[in-house]
């Protein structure tokens, strides 16, 4: 494999080997790094070099000097000033007329290249007498002048002769750099994103904090007046070499350079790189863009070279070469098995050639000792990659070099004993992602990195990458695609500690067992989406927001208890809806408690919009049945309930009741599991029939109400009895991680939310609420299940709490580091259209003018609403407060014992910092005790 062999850096492949060869600077594969000099300050480096035509771009640059003598105004003003002030290259070929262009100043004379010591060219002899001889005999057929970039070239390559230069080499393993940008890439891909990483990114990057480390080898030797100098620069600018087409379709070389690239993270770095690549193909790289260089890298690698000494050219300090990433050539006639048997992984040789006047070997040898530690994950390099990215690093894996295993022949019983060990240790490894997973998975929306577990690294059991390629995966008995441990093992971290988590192993069914580890392993819940199922799935998400976000604006400040942060709930339950009309059900029960039941209320159960808008609008009076159809009961709109009818998208409609829910949160769970057995049973014969394929219960809990209230444990403790089992209800936790104002690691003394259930051999799916395709995959697997199996299962839906509990509170008090996160985090429905709009399936434009007219449309329906109702309703004047007895109470205290009270709540911990707003109001409540006035 050779390093250029990625998706990435083939793109930016240089294909105009014959113009620049791959040694030289400027050649093929070629990167340059450039230490800005001592007096430019980081971000404000802005200049053209004025020794362009001694560097890598010198081709570029003349190419665009002869542009200029043939029409100045051909070129960008930064160009045009830049030749205007001086600088110029060499002659421009006159085509053959045998005079010089009309336009433009006169080209001076290449610089003298050094003299040089070469043997002189052996003699023509004359044809010997008689001999007929041909214009080939005298004039090579094949001989053109060296002209244009080529001759720039030619003075570069004589005046570099004369560089005193010295070359370390080093050989690097690439096992771990191979696996982590693999790691990077699959990361990315699972967070929707297009950007990929290349071994381009990842060397250049490690390169320039290497340099950064040592920046010796950025020093720059000169002459000044004949006395020697040497300038060591303070920021390693790097260069970057791209391949493109010029206007008359020849290739060439330009090397634009990222600035400050040592003192950047890794995600700017990739992001300017791809910057300058994007505007150097599309012509729009300004002259400044190619200022700095002084330190190299070049890739001979590209062409299957293992090692190379380019040549140094003067105003640099060193070149760095990369060989290919390939097996030792002392092995190529072996078979990779072979190879993986002996234990042999591929290697990359790294040489740094270097000006021996500034810089020692010493030097050179620490530099590339750096380099490596860097490539080897040492520094956290790759942790610093994954967070600068917004990612969250994989569980541990093992990517170190691989040890020889024992030889056959006479170590033949220790070989069985080493291989009965591998064995062992890699089915451990697979117990543990299967019942330890859920640990490292990446859950949390906001996102918190997980805590992992050690279970889950193969390196202390002795799995090396080569070890785990010669395990056959059927040995271990998983279900993921790949012949070998080394296969399985990547896709069972994506599987088990992705946006998707599972606890199975607690379920004492061995049936259960084995079908749920097969579901999820082959992934058949998680066939992507339709077409068409996207463009739905977008839509729903716009109802949810649209909806709450104009409740929000309509009605400020009035209590809703938004589902912002769970919007995912609505399509959910549809989807919960959809299969169970698959399976035959007529009727779905569900119980929830008041959280996001509005949204439930207008989008599940079909309760229209104006009905709502009159709780809002306190229009009791509309009539019963009519806008209010528990008109009179006095309730709280979120506590009702209503019946409605959902019609499916094959056509079905099946009953959907919500369940009232006017007492504590989760008491309605036994209500809803009590209503769906009385309708799954039918008394028509002699004996009651109980069919659980008609009615399926649904119960949405919170993540606190579900740990801390005793009525959970009795419900599954029932419904798992042959007298109350419903044939599997649905359980939904819409965990927000927040019971009120308590952090959850105050709330409970268990680690998930739902591991209440495991008690009773519920299997249970953690789900992130901003992946909305793994929330449509979870439903898809609980509904199969429960179709199998008729037992409960439960979906633990990770997500967070937009506003304050609701809405008339402000969380930033009691949570405030969490609701920075949270404000700075965009929607579900924003995070899922920015997907679409990558894959191509919405237009940017489209997505955003569905959400427009979905919030329009609200608007218009409240403002008919309005209207018709004629005239605003009055409010019901305040009842008086009597007291319930004759007798006077007296509460008075005294004025001093009062502020001495609020003194007391004004002081706090030294170092304790008060939320700003909260301090605010403290203190009008300080000035208001200390008048008279307010205590009398």
């Amino acid at each position: 494999m050779r390093c250029d062999d990625d998706p990435g850096l083939r793109r930016h492949r240089r294909e105009s080997w014959e113009q620049i060869p791959p040694d030289a600077p400027g050649g093929t594969g070629l990167l340059s790094f450039g230490v800005a000099p001592a007096s430019s300050q980081k971000g404000s480096v802005s200049f053209v070099d004025p020794n362009v035509f001694e560097t890598a771009n010198a081709g570029f640059a003349q190419i665009m000097y002869e542009e200029y003598l043939r029409d100045p105004a051909a070129v960008s003003p930064e160009w045009r000033r830049f030749f205007e002030s001086g600088a110029a290259g060499l002659a421009a070929d006159t085509g053959g007329n045998g005079h010089p262009p009309a336009v433009g100043p006169a080209a001076p004379s290449p610089p003298t290249p050094a003299p040089t010591h070469e043997a002189p060219a052996p003699e023509i002899q004359p044809a010997a007498a008689g001999t007929a001889t041909t214009p080939a005999a005298t004039t090579p057929a094949a001989t053109t002048p060296i002209t244009g970039p080529a001759a720039r070239l030619v003075t570069n390559m004589n005046e570099s002769r004369s560089m005193p230069t010295a070359t370390s080499f080093r050989e690097v393993a690439v096992s771990m750099l191979e696996t982590r940008r693999r790691e990077l890439n699959k990361a990315l891909r699972a967070a929707g994103r297009a950007e990929k990483v290349s071994f381009t990114h990842l060397i250049g990057y490690a390169v320039a904090l290497a340099g950064r480390r040592h920046a010796a080898m950025t020093t720059v030797f000169s002459e000044m007046d004949g006395t020697p100098h040497r300038t060591v620069g303070r920021s390693v600018n790097l260069g970057i070499a791209v391949d493109v087409e010029r206007k008359d379709g020849s290739r060439g070389l330009v090397v634009p350079v990222i600035r400050d690239a040592s003192f950047r993270n890794f995600a700017d770095f990739h992001a300017e790189y791809e910057s300058l690549v994007e505007r150097a193909r599309a012509s729009k790289l300004m002259p400044d863009a190619f200022a700095g260089a002084n330190m190299t890298l070049t890739n001979p690698g590209g062409l299957g070279t293992s090692a190379s000494v380019p040549r140094l050219m003067p105003g640099q300090g060193s070149i760095i070469a990369v060989g290919a990433i390939t097996y030792p050539p002392t092995f190529s006639d072996l078979s990779d098995d072979r190879m993986r048997e002996l234990g042999i992984a591929k290697v990359m040789t790294i040489t740094s050639t270097y000006d021996h006047r500034v810089i020692q070997g010493a030097e050179s040898g620490e530099f590339l000792r750096t380099l490596d530690q860097l490539l080897q994950g040492e520094e956290r390099y790759y942790q610093e990659a994954f967070a600068s990215l917004g990612l969250a690093e994989p569980a541990p894996g093992t990517v170190h070099q691989a040890a020889p295993r024992t030889g056959r022949g006479s170590g033949s019983v220790l070989e069985s004993q080493a291989d009965l060990y591998a064995v062992a240790a890699a089915m451990a490894l697979v117990k543990a992602y299967r019942t330890h997973g859920h640990l490292a998975a990446r859950l949390d929306p906001l996102g918190m990195p997980p805590p992992g577990d050690p279970s889950l690294d193969p390196e202390p059991l002795g799995l090396t990458p080569d070890v785990m390629r010669a395990l056959p995966a059927s040995v271990l008995r998983v279900s993921t695609p790949g012949e070998t441990l080394a296969d399985a093992l990547p896709l069972l971290r994506e599987v088990y500690c992705g946006t998707m988590a599972y606890e199975m192993e607690h379920i004492s069914t061995h049936a259960e067992r084995t079908w749920l580890r097969e579901m999820v392993e082959t992934g058949h819940h998680r066939e992507p989406l339709a077409l068409e199922e996207q463009q739905w799935l977008y839509r729903r998400l716009v109802d949810v927001e649209a909806f709450e976000r104009f409740l929000h604006k309509a009605y400020l400040g009035q209590k809703r208890f938004s589902i912002e942060g769970l919007d995912l709930l609505v399509p959910m339950l549809d989807q919960v809806i959809e299969f169970a009309a698959q399976q035959g059900a007529r009727e779905v029960v569900i119980g929830m408690a008041h959280r996001g039941r509005l949204n439930v209320l207008a989008h599940t159960v079909g309760r229209s919009y104006e009905a709502i808008f009159a709780e809002f609008e306190s229009a009791k009076n509309l009539g019963i049945g009519a806008a209010t159809p528990e008109g009179g009961t006095g309730d709280v709109k979120y506590h009702h309930g209503a019946e409605g009818g959902y019609k499916t998208r094959s056509g079905k409609v099946v009953t959907v009741t919500l369940s009232p829910n006017p007492s504590h949160l989760e008491f309605v769970g036994p209500v809803v599991d009590g209503r769906a057995r009385a309708e799954q049973t039918s008394r028509k014969g002699r004996e009651a029939h109980h069919d659980p394929s008609v009615a399926v219960p649904v119960i949405i809990h919170g993540d606190a109400a579900f740990a801390g209230q005793g009525v959970v444990s009795e419900t599954l403790n029932l419904g798992a009895l042959r007298g109350y089992r419903t044939g599997g209800t649905i359980h939904i936790i819409t965990n927000n991680q927040i019971g009120f104002t308590t952090d959850m690691m105050d709330a409970r003394s268990t680690r998930h939310a739902s591991d209440l259930a495991k008690g009773f051999d519920v299997p249970i799916i953690h789900v992130n609420a901003d992946d909305a395709e793994a929330c449509m995959a979870a439903v898809r697997l609980a509904m199969s299940y429960r179709e199998r199996f008729h037992e409960d299962i439960l979906i633990d839906l990770v997500g967070y709490r937009r506003h304050g509990h609701n809405e008339g509170d402000e969380p930033a008090y009691t949570q405030p580091l969490m609701y920075e996160r949270i404000k700075a985090l965009p929607t579900a429905r924003e995070q899922y259209a920015a997907l679409l709009v990558r894959r191509g399936v919405v237009p940017e434009a489209e997505a955003g003018r569905i959400y427009q007219e979905t919030y329009q449309h609200l608007a218009d329906r409240l403002t008919s609403f309005k209207a018709s109702m004629g005239t605003t309703v009055a409010k019901e004047p305040a009842k008086s407060a009597e007291p319930a007895s004759g007798i006077d109470l007296e509460t008075a205290l005294p004025a001093d014992q009062l502020r001495g009270l609020n003194e007391q709540l004004l002081t706090w911990p030294e170092g304790f910092t008060v939320n700003p707003e909260l301090r605010k109001q403290l203190e009008r409540s300080a000035v208001r005790l200390r008048s008279s006035c307010f205590l009398s």
